[in-house]
């Protein structure tokens, strides 16, 4: 039984509407399929088959890219602004730097990763404003960092056992890292909890790394075809930080959690 046969009477007309277009987001197209959109062919056995120093230094460039997610999170981000986010600009710069990956393939990514992913927690934080976050909250900057563990996998498939399973297996090590981040600011980065939280979100992050990085080095794509994977992955992120931060407002507003 779905959640919205179970949830509508303890919801109004607005809020299931909400919660519907929630799990639209978080249900949709995976990454692998955009990517097969964009390539014209699967690229998930070309991941799968990375060499293993290929892994290696995808899963560094994953969590040194997070860690610098973060660190925008909490000191760069302009907590002022409103209105609608810029989700078509910051797809563009996406595109822009994913030209730099389609150019140069593997040994670009520890330079284009960081700036793409930079690029895109700005979109997310912009999506989390718009969704009613407060930003100088050390929890909702944890929860924009959070969006990068909900894309991995073939589909995330299940509104309940997916996405809520993430964030369970997130919980502790989210709730910990906020009360370090609140008490010592960005000193707090090299906490355990923070370094266990940005671990954990890098291993799920570094799934879908490993997809654009096999994309991008295809030989039929070249630069174009390199900012065509990177408007797919910031359209993808994108579309599940909408999703994440209307659960989290819908939570907020009825007491769940």
């Amino acid at each position: 039984m779905s959640v919205i046969e179970v949830m509508p009477e303890r919801l109004t007309g607005e809020e299931t509407e909400d919660l519907k277009r929630a799990i639209a987001c978080l249900e949709g197209s995976s990454f692998a399929q955009r990517l097969t959109d964009v390539v014209g062919r699967p690229i998930g056995a070309l991941s799968r088959n990375a060499p293993a120093s290929a892994r290696r230094l995808i899963a560094r460039a994953s969590e040194a890219a997070l860690g610098g997610a973060l660190k925008l999170a909490l000191r760069t981000i302009d907590r002022t602004s409103v209105g609608k986010s810029a989700a078509r600009a910051h797809t563009i710069a996406a595109a822009a730097s994913g030209a730099v990956g389609g150019a140069f393939g593997l040994a670009a990514l520890p330079i284009e990763l960081p700036l793409a992913t930079a690029i895109l927690m700005r979109a997310i934080a912009d999506i989390a404003r718009e969704e009613g976050e407060d930003l100088t909250a050390p929890n909702a900057a944890l929860a924009c960092v959070e969006v990068f563990a909900l894309g991995g996998g073939d589909r995330e498939s299940a509104f309940e056992s997916g996405y809520f399973a993430i964030r369970a297996a997130l919980a502790k090590s989210v709730s910990e890292s906020a009360g370090f981040l609140a008490a010592h600011g960005l000193r707090a980065q090299s906490a355990p909890a923070v370094v266990r939280l940005i671990t954990q979100i890098a291993a799920r992050f570094g799934v879908i790394v490993s997809e654009k990085a096999a994309a991008q080095a295809a030989p039929i794509l070249g630069a174009i075809g390199g900012a065509a994977v990177n408007a797919a992955f910031a359209a993808h992120f994108q579309t599940l930080a909408r999703g994440h931060f209307i659960v989290r407002r819908s939570s907020a507003g009825t007491g769940r959690t």
